[in-house]
């Protein structure tokens, strides 16, 4: 059994431990309403060009912008969103064997570029090829940090190295929800339902490929920031309710251990009573 100073030293090595935890809980629950409110905040915009561009792949073709093009050469490109920093609970895990049960569904020529440490290294040691790395974009990412990532995605496309790019992140649901999700960004994908789509109906000024010039680019772009956007406030949520069980279990334990300490407290206590009386009657 051990001794009450080891237990002793326990309980206070595990109220350092809570301690820790507790201010790591505080500090992602104030980074998860940030990043939540900028989450929420781009899905409108994000939503409308997606059904934007959806309708407009219902009528036009590849002829109009090259990324239209639904090409059957070319391997398969994955963009893989995940964390560079631990302690996100089972956040990796989840996204990794999502991408990694995909790529076994969906054989063929693959590469795979990765946002966040934890995924290349799942990767690496998987051996998928890595066409790129980047390392996540801070706190506050902007607009800006994703463009470097959507131009090396956009030229590969458009150079005929890849004929599907796929982009692979948790989506925020909740902040107890965050659900592993695979988008195909290219080529654009058209409406589903096609009924209401006014085809030849739609009028491009000065013309449909000088609009889709614009307009594509920044579609590719601003769908990898919204991606980046959810898995930051997924990473947020994750590691607050990481560490607030920590926390919880960390006082489970302190109250165990007290009771063994009292326990062996108690034990000692008794064992000296029995020696003083036994010295007592022995003289």
């Amino acid at each position: 059994m051990a001794s009450q100073r080891d237990i002793r030293r326990r309980i206070v090595s595990v109220k350092n431990i809570k301690q820790i935890t507790r201010a790591m809980q505080f500090v992602a629950a104030s980074k998860l309403k940030r990043a939540q409110d900028a989450t929420l905040a781009a899905r409108p915009y994000s939503e409308k060009l997606d059904e934007v561009l959806a309708d407009l792949a219902a009528v036009l073709t590849g002829d109009d912008h090259p990324l239209l093009a639904d090409r059957a050469t070319g391997k398969r490109l994955i963009v893989l969103i995940t964390t560079d920093r631990p302690l996100s609970g089972p956040l990796n895990t989840n996204i990794v064997r999502f991408v990694a049960r995909d790529i076994v569904d969906t054989p063929g020529e693959l590469g795979v570029i990765t946002v966040g440490r934890k995924g290349r290294d799942a990767m690496r040691r998987t051996h998928v090829p890595l066409e790129a790395h980047f390392v996540t974009f801070g706190d506050r990412p902007t607009f800006a940090d994703v463009l470097p990532l959507a131009r090396l995605v956009t030229d590969d496309f458009l150079a005929g190295t890849s004929g599907r790019v796929d982009i692979v992140y948790s989506h925020w649901v909740s902040t107890l929800v965050q659900r592993p999700t695979l988008v195909t960004i290219l080529p654009v994908q058209p409406a589903a339902d096609t009924e209401g789509i006014p085809g030849n109906q739609f009028i491009f000024e000065p013309s449909a490929s000088a609009v889709l010039e614009q307009l594509l680019p920044r579609y590719v772009a601003t769908r990898i920031f919204q991606a980046v956007l959810e898995a930051k406030a997924s990473e947020e949520s994750s590691r607050m309710v990481a560490m607030k069980n920590a926390t919880e279990n960390a006082e489970e334990l302190i109250e165990d251990l007290t009771l063994s300490y009292n326990k062996v407290r108690q034990a000692n206590i008794t064992r000296e009573m029995i020696e003083i009386a036994s010295g007592a009657n022995a003289r």
